[in-house]
């Protein structure tokens, strides 16, 4: 079934299922069905190291940390490292990973506090996000895995991989997204999103964003090499793919 317009697919299996009674693709351990909701649902910090509207630290970012009268015994860059811990003189270790730079900042401050410095002034920004991704994959130029930069949307995900490709399907954009364990889909026309139809839906670590592959762009670029209108216009019955 064709989805036209925005939805969310609650994802049971993604491969080798049929088409239940329902409508619904029924898979061999279980069902995708249709949820009805204008967008996806949001990850948690337990779902992912990154939001849109807050950054959560993650192993192996690289931290730019600065504390007031510390300068020349606390190291200003800083990595997380694997296991998402930072190590801070006179701090000691600290679990950064799933913090907001502001909860890491308050954390240090409250360690160094309780080991009788008064008033610490601590300031954590973020250098380098290694551990915020997004993977686009599918028709567009470049395929691949990119930085989560900033308010990230569907349509500026696909900008980054370059835009999309000569035989992209626009209304065929999958959105998967993993949130408390379950996996969902959402199909996105593209041109609707430009058109302004529906809101770009925002894009958070991990997701992945696959576009879709035009078979009757394929199939008229083939025709047309073979068979180019000289004398006239060409009318091509192209069905409905």
């Amino acid at each position: 079934m064709r989805i036209k317009r925005t939805a969310i697919v609650a994802i049971a299996l993604l491969a080798g299922c049929t088409y239940g009674p329902d409508g619904g693709r029924v898979g061999e351990t279980g069902q995708v069905r249709v949820v009805h909701t204008a967008r996806l649902p949001e990850p948690g910090g337990g779902d992912t190291s990154a939001t849109l509207r807050s950054y959560f630290v993650g192993p192996n970012d690289v931290l730019i940390v600065d504390v007031l009268g510390l300068e020349d015994v606390v190291a200003r860059e800083i990595v997380v490292d694997a296991n998402g811990r930072i190590a801070i003189p006179l701090a000691g270790s600290i679990s950064a990973a799933g913090n907001t730079p502001e909860e890491l900042a308050a954390l240090i401050a409250e360690r160094l506090r309780a080991n009788y410095m008064r008033d610490p002034r601590v300031s954590v920004n973020v250098k380098q996000m290694t551990s915020q991704i997004v993977t686009v994959d599918g028709q567009v130029i470049e395929p691949g895995t990119y930085p989560l930069l900033g308010d990230m949307t569907l349509t500026r995900a696909i900008a980054s991989a370059k835009g999309m490709s000569e035989f992209a399907k626009i209304d065929d954009v999958v959105l998967l997204r993993t949130v408390a364990g379950q996996r969902y889909a959402g199909v996105y026309n593209v041109a609707a999103i430009r058109r302004g139809n529906y809101d770009d839906p925002r894009i958070y670590a991990n997701d992945v964003v696959v576009v879709g592959d035009s078979v009757a762009r394929r199939r008229l670029k083939d025709i047309i090499a073979i068979l180019p209108a000289v004398t006239s216009p060409l009318i091509y019955l192209l069905g409905n793919n």
